[in-house]
């Protein structure tokens, strides 16, 4: 790649965290959407975007990575599980969801282009088997986790909390503190982490949002 035209491949960051709770998962992430160059200097492009999307009733998925790609796999995995849907008469299995979500993401990263397809999802669902939690990495890989998952330029701050306060045996209630918790601590040393929180609960119930805030720091207008 020309190093001039490699200067101004988008770079995004992010914090995005996914925790397995005792009655549920609960999904969180920020809402700054940034890039920058080689640098290391991000632009914040936006301040109020929405990483955690709904793909159905019963699935969600945290984001990080290319918006455009983001986007587009999204959309693609959406439409191939309704057409499964209507042509089994039966709802797909998490599992089914995430291992599309990770051929996909296979895919799309080994096309060539100027500009890689980098994409990040953390999974959450809830079929008759359970909840489920998956990491899907931008190669590709696919993995299961039972405890917690966190992705993007801000899991540096937020790995070390959950090592220390995460337990299984947390409700759901607690989950949701805790990523607030992680999320903030992020937004205040990660530059590309930022400008607010979001948080989803996916239990039996379906998929809720229990948090939508904007942050405000704690150094505007001080004198």
């Amino acid at each position: 790649m020309d190093a001039e035209l490699k200067k101004h491949v988008l770079k995004t960051g992010t914090t995005t965290i996914g925790l397995v709770c005792k009655d549920g998962i609960v999904l969180a992430a920020d809402k700054r959407g940034s890039y920058g160059g080689d640098s290391g200097v991000s632009y914040i492009a936006g301040r109020d975007e929405e990483k955690i999307q709904k793909v159905n009733d019963f699935l969600a998925v945290t984001t990080a990575g290319v918006a455009s790609d983001l986007q587009k796999v999204i959309k693609l995995v959406r439409s191939e599980l309704k057409l499964k849907e209507l042509r089994s008469k039966t709802r797909p299995a998490i599992k089914e969801a995430a291992n599309l979500f990770a051929t996909i993401a296979y895919q799309n990263i080994r096309q060539y282009s100027l500009i890689p397809g980098i994409t990040h999802f953390l999974l959450a669902g809830f079929d008759e088997q359970g909840a489920y939690l998956y990491d899907i990495h931008p190669d590709g890989y696919l993995e299961e986790k039972r405890d917690y998952a966190a992705t993007g330029s801000g899991l540096i701050h937020v790995n070390p909390i959950l090592d220390s306060e995460f337990t299984r045996e947390l409700t759901l209630q607690q989950c949701i503190e805790l990523a607030k918790k992680c999320v903030t601590a992020s937004s205040r040393r990660d530059p590309a982490s930022g400008e607010g929180i979001d948080v989803f609960t996916i239990t039996k119930q379906g998929i809720k949002q229990v948090i939508a805030q904007k942050l405000v720091s704690e150094y505007k207008d001080r004198e």
